[in-house]
C-alpha cells in the first residue's frame, strides 16, 4: 500500500511538469489520473487497490460518527428521566481481533462512545471487559458491539 500511495504522488507530480501548470487543480488532475491508472493496473501491483482501504476507513469515521451521536442522545434520555431505572453493569466481551493496534482501536472507540467504557483486556487478548451504563441483555450488548465496531476495524486491517 505505502508503494501505490508513492507511485500516486510520482504521477500527480510529473502531471503537473509534464503540463506546466504548478496549481493545486493541476496536481489534484494528476492524483486522480495516477489512481485511475493504478486501478486498471493492480493486477501487476502485489497489494489491494489503496483507495479502498481509505475508503473504508471513511466508513470507519462515519459509523463512530453515527454511534456517537446515537449514543449521546441515549445518555441525554437518561438524565432527563424522572425514574433512574437503569442497569450498569460490566461484562466480558471475546473479540476476534488479534493485533495489538486492532485491540487498542476496539477499546478506545468503546470508550469514547458515551455509556460505555473498556475496563480491562485479558492476559491472552481474548477478552475484553466492558463497563456499560445501562445493559439489559449482555448478549445484545455484545452482538452490537461485534456487528459495527469489531466488524469494521477487520475490514480496515485485513
Amino acid at each position: 500500500m505505502p508503494l501505490q500511495i508513492i507511485l500516486n504522488l510520482i504521477i500527480a507530480i510529473m502531471w503537473m511538469f509534464l503540463s506546466e501548470s504548478y496549481q493545486f487543480t493541476s496536481f489534484l488532475t494528476g492524483f486522480i489520473i495516477g489512481a485511475l491508472l493504478l486501478y486498471l493496473l493492480q493486477r501487476f501491483i502485489p497489494d489491494a487497490f489503496y483507495l479502498s482501504y481509505v475508503w473504508k476507513i471513511i466508513k470507519l469515521l462515519f459509523l463512530f460518527a453515527k454511534e456517537l451521536v446515537l449514543s449521546n442522545v441515549e445518555i441525554v434520555k437518561w438524565v432527563y428521566k424522572r425514574g433512574r431505572d437503569y442497569n450498569p453493569g460490566i461484562f466480558a466481551m471475546p473479540t476476534d481481533l488479534r493485533t495489538n493496534w486492532e485491540i487498542t482501536m476496539l477499546t478506545s472507540l468503546i470508550s469514547l462512545t458515551p455509556g460505555t467504557l473498556s475496563v480491562a483486556i485479558s492476559d491472552d487478548n481474548n477478552m475484553i471487559y466492558i463497563h456499560a451504563m445501562d445493559i439489559d441483555d449482555k448478549e445484545e450488548a455484545i452482538l452490537a458491539i461485534k456487528d459495527t465496531f469489531e466488524k469494521a476495524i477487520m475490514e480496515v486491517t485485513r
